[in-house]
């Protein structure tokens, strides 16, 4: 009579990092989780839109991206006279501040626990100690900055959602932080436009040899996104 598989003692489970909430997750947690969940897939998922995007629908994909390559190129645009430059720079706030606010809300919610979920667990006492050393960059640049570091986020020498959730974390209010990141969404935005303004046509014409190519691009793209998942697939202890 076969009995049934017991746990070696000796072969140790994988490791589970904590959740960030306490207890039990309510309802919050689980939309945060959600959101967080929704936000990588969407980041993902315009890896490949990129590149088809970008010669045929550029101020679409700026619309729903913020791709810097896309607000140059909307810029470009903007010169030849298809579209005012200041509605070039206000389309590409949208997809710049799109999920930012999530992150805000983590912090908030979750506390510092949230900073520890976007850096991710340390597997090594190397990894622990990067880790640590990036908080500890994030507290001084919090209280160098404060609020100004919203609107600087994305100059300053730290990951802008670990920025975000910071001042959820210090007890921002919503709309001030919408506000300040409103202003750094613009203060990130205008120069990406003003460079495609300034190139004009030349922009224009090398975007448009890019688009001949894009299908290839495209696939290559989801081909090396598929190679690296499968081995990191196969990399994953059993």
């Amino acid at each position: 009579m076969m009995t049934p598989a017991t746990h070696d003692p000796e072969i140790p489970r994988p490791h589970r990092a904590p959740a960030p909430w306490s207890g039990t997750a309510a309802r919050p947690d689980k939309v945060i989780a959600v959101l967080l969940g929704l936000c990588m897939a969407y980041w993902i998922a315009l890896w490949p839109l990129v590149p088809a995007l970008i010669g045929s629908h550029p101020l679409l994909l700026e619309i729903i991206s913020g791709s810097t390559l896309a607000e140059v190129t909307v810029g470009a645009h903007s010169r030849l006279g298809e579209l005012p430059i200041w509605f070039a720079v206000l389309a590409g706030v949208p997809g710049t501040m799109i999920f930012d606010w999530v992150f805000w809300w983590a912090g908030r919610r979750w506390g510092d626990r949230a900073l520890h979920l976007l850096l991710g667990r340390a597997s090594s006492p190397g990894a622990l100690a990067r880790r640590e050393a990036r908080l500890a960059r994030l507290e001084r640049t919090a209280e160098r900055f404060g609020p100004a570091a919203i609107v600087l986020a994305y100059y300053l020498p730290v990951p802008n959602i670990l920025i975000y959730a910071a001042s959820g974390l210090a007890g921002m209010r919503l709309r001030t932080f919408l506000a300040l990141d409103v202003l750094g969404s613009l203060l990130w935005v205008g120069p990406a436009v003003g460079l495609g303004y300034a190139l004009g046509k030349p922009a224009v014409d090398v975007i448009h040899r890019i688009d001949h190519y894009s299908t290839l691009v495209t696939i290559a793209v989801i081909v090396l996104v598929t190679v690296v998942q499968a081995r990191r697939g196969r990399t994953v202890p059993r």
